[in-house]
C-alpha cells in the first residue's frame, strides 16, 4: 500500500507541473488585440490627446501611457488565468523586480560598460552584432537573473508553464523602463506615437521573455544538459536583437515613418513565438503524462525499487 500511495502522490505531481493552462492562450490573444485597440484609440479616435501638453504634464501623461501595456497585460493574466492562477502578488513582484533592476543595470551597463552609443550605429554589421550580443544579452540576462534567484526554487513554481508566466512579467518590468526611458529622454513624446512605441516595446519583450521562460520551465522539471539554459538565453538574445535591429533599420530609429508597420511586426512577432511556446509546452506536457502514466500502471508491490526511479522535481541546469 505504501508503495501505491507513493506512486498515486507523484503522478498528482506531475499531473500538477504538466497542466495546460487554455486561459493563458486567451489571455495573451485579448492582450494583443487589446494592445492594438489601445493604440487605435489614441491614434484614430483621440489622435490629438494631450497637445496642448508640453513641460512636465506631458512627461507626467506619457509615463501613465508607458504603464498601460503592462499594466493591461498583467491584469488579463490574473483574470484570465482562473483555474490556477499565480498568487497576484508574487507575480506583481517580479514585474516590479524588473522595473527595479533594469532601473539600476541597463542603461550602466549598455551607456557605461559597453558605450554603445559611440559605436552601435558605425556601420550595419556593428549594429546588428551590438543588438544581438550587448543589448539583446543584457537584456534576457536581466530576466533570466530575476526568475533565477526570486522565484525559481520558490514552492509556486510548481508548474512547467510558470516559467513563461514569470519571464512575461519580468520582460514586461523591462519594458516599462524602457519606455520610461524613451518618454523622459524627449521631454514627453506626442501620444499618438508614443502610444505606439509603448505597445510595440512591450510587445517584444514579452515574446523575447516568453521565449526565454520556456527554457527556464523545462530546466527547472526535466533533467537538461549544462548547455541548455545557456542556449535558451542565446536564442532569446538573438531575436531581441534581431528585432531591435529590424525596427531600427525599417523606420530609421524613430517610429515615424512607418510606425503602423512596426507595430504589426511587433504583434507578428509577439503572436508567433507565444503560439510556438505554448505548443513546445504542450508537447512537453503531454510526453511528461504519458511517461508517468506508463510508469504509475507498471508500478506494483513487487516493484517497490522502481518507485524510487519516478521522475523527480530536481531542479535542472540553469
Amino acid at each position: 500500500m505504501q508503495v501505491s500511495y507513493t506512486a498515486d502522490n507523484e503522478l498528482d505531481r506531475l499531473e500538477k507541473v504538466a497542466h495546460n493552462r487554455r486561459g493563458l492562450w486567451f489571455a495573451v490573444i485579448i492582450a494583443l488585440a487589446g494592445l492594438l485597440a489601445f493604440v487605435a484609440v489614441f491614434n484614430l479616435i483621440f489622435p490629438n490627446f494631450g497637445a496642448g501638453l508640453d513641460g512636465a504634464p506631458l512627461i507626467g501623461l506619457g509615463l501613465v501611457f508607458a504603464l498601460i501595456p503592462a499594466g493591461f497585460w498583467l491584469l488579463l493574466f490574473y483574470r484570465l488565468d482562473r483555474l490556477d492562477p499565480e498568487p497576484k502578488r508574487m507575480v506583481f513582484n517580479i514585474f516590479l523586480l524588473g522595473v527595479f533592476v533594469t532601473a539600476a543595470l541597463h542603461a550602466p551597463i549598455l551607456d557605461g560598460v559597453f558605450a554603445v552609443n559611440e559605436w552601435l550605429y558605425a556601420n550595419w554589421w556593428s549594429q546588428l552584432l551590438g543588438s544581438i550580443l550587448v543589448i539583446g544579452f543584457v537584456e534576457q540576462l536581466i530576466v533570466w537573473g530575476i526568475v533565477r534567484y526570486a522565484i525559481f526554487s520558490h514552492p509556486e513554481f510548481d508548474e512547467r508553464v510558470d516559467g513563461v508566466i514569470y519571464a512575461i512579467a519580468a520582460g514586461l518590468g523591462v519594458a516599462t523602463v524602457l519606455n520610461f526611458q524613451y518618454v523622459l529622454s524627449r521631454g514627453g513624446v506626442d501620444l499618438s506615437i508614443g502610444s505606439i512605441r509603448m505597445v510595440v516595446t512591450a510587445m517584444a519583450q514579452a515574446s523575447f521573455a516568453g521565449v526565454l521562460g520556456y527554457f527556464i520551465g523545462q530546466a527547472r522539471f526535466e533533467r537538461t544538459p549544462i548547455y541548455y539554459m545557456p542556449l535558451g538565453l542565446t536564442i532569446s538574445a538573438t531575436i531581441n536583437g534581431l528585432f531591435a535591429y529590424l525596427l531600427d533599420r525599417t523606420s530609421a530609429g524613430a517610429l515615424t515613418s512607418y510606425p503602423w508597420t512596426d507595430l504589426l511586426l511587433a504583434a507578428a512577432v509577439a503572436a508567433v513565438s507565444m503560439a510556438v511556446v505554448f505548443w513546445l509546452i504542450a508537447r512537453a506536457n503531454e510526453e511528461t503524462l504519458r511517461l508517468a502514466k506508463a510508469q504509475f500502471t507498471a508500478l506494483t508491490p513487487e516493484s517497490s525499487a522502481a518507485a524510487g526511479a519516478a521522475p523527480s522535481a530536481e531542479e535542472g541546469n540553469v
